[in-house]
């Protein structure tokens, strides 16, 4: 596969992916894995498609999630991080790399906000307790079959 190839099979990846895997780091130093909505997987999140129209480039990534939850925590003090998503069934995978960002824009949450929603945020999506997440990824390493790949994506901080 030459790097073109590998892009679009993690964009792919970024758009049909389910669930999408964050890792931060905790206080102690320990990696912590949990599941998350992948806001790209047009199918779960059809509406949000348009959002990601400009990022097929830079990968961009979003996640919402609870202000009150510990990877907020984490993200302040330690914001590198890493995203996987996979499709075993196929031998595809690929981790992002980067620096995770807490975004304070309230026009952005109103955009993400789906109505199902309201079991984590019950006061809507101006809830104090949702919170959006940024990620603009520096690195992808993946694989595909038996072959592994590293991209370098931007610059590293």
């Amino acid at each position: 596969m030459d790097e073109k190839e590998i892009r679009e099979m993690c964009l792919n990846l970024l758009e049909t992916g389910w669930p999408a895997y964050l890792t931060t780091i905790d206080k102690k130093g320990f990696p912590q894995t949990r599941a998350m909505f992948n806001l790209r997987n047009s199918e779960r999140f059809p509406k949000l498609t348009s959002l990601f129209d400009n990022h097929h480039d830079d990968f961009m990534i979003i996640f919402t999630t609870n202000t009150s939850s510990t990877k907020i925590e984490d993200i302040r003090s330690r914001p590198k991080t890493s995203v996987y998503y996979c499709n075993p069934d196929d031998s595809k995978g690929v981790m992002f790399g980067g620096e995770l960002e807490i975004v304070d824009d309230q026009e952005l949450k109103k955009e993400l906000w789906h109505e199902g929603w309201k079991n984590y945020y019950p006061q809507g999506y101006d809830d104090p307790d949702h919170t959006v997440l940024g990620l603009v990824p520096t690195v992808a390493k993946g694989w595909t079959g038996s072959m592994t790949f590293r991209l370098e994506l931007g610059d590293t901080k």
